[in-house]
């Protein structure tokens, strides 16, 4: 029997290499990013997301509700499944995924702006 703090993941993620391509002319897909949030525990997980960049301050406090034993898929251009905020197009930055019960994060960047497309997926980061 597993106990609540041998819940499969962590509590800290980290997305170091993130980017919006802006939008390719005449193309039907869509550059996006998304973060894939699995909550495999038997508890609601609040999630905190960080947007970090290179030359501005950071967007802090993007609140998320990961039901127990779900998962959701943000798409980071999507302001509406953000809380409203919107990140910038063709700006690096990378986040900080913080939450109150263990989870599991993958990171996704579908980019669009060559001719083959360009499609990469990787799990997060985590120090813990």
């Amino acid at each position: 029997m597993r106990l609540a703090s041998d819940e499969p993941g962590k509590r800290l993620w980290f997305v170091p290499d993130a980017y919006l391509p802006p939008p390719k002319p005449a193309e039907p897909l869509v550059n996006h990013e998304a973060v894939c949030l699995l909550n495999a525990s038997k508890r609601d997980a609040r999630v905190t997301l960080t947007v970090y960049f290179e030359d501005r301050e950071p967007i802090r406090d993007i609140r998320v509700t990961l039901p127990a034993e779900r998962c959701i898929h943000l798409r980071l251009d999507k302001p509406e499944a953000l809380g409203g905020v919107t990140i910038p197009v063709g700006v690096p930055y990378a986040l900080r995924i913080e939450s109150d019960v263990n989870i599991i994060v993958q990171h996704s960047r579908l980019d669009v702006t060559q001719d083959n497309l360009a499609l990469f997926t990787s799990i997060a980061y985590s120090e813990e």
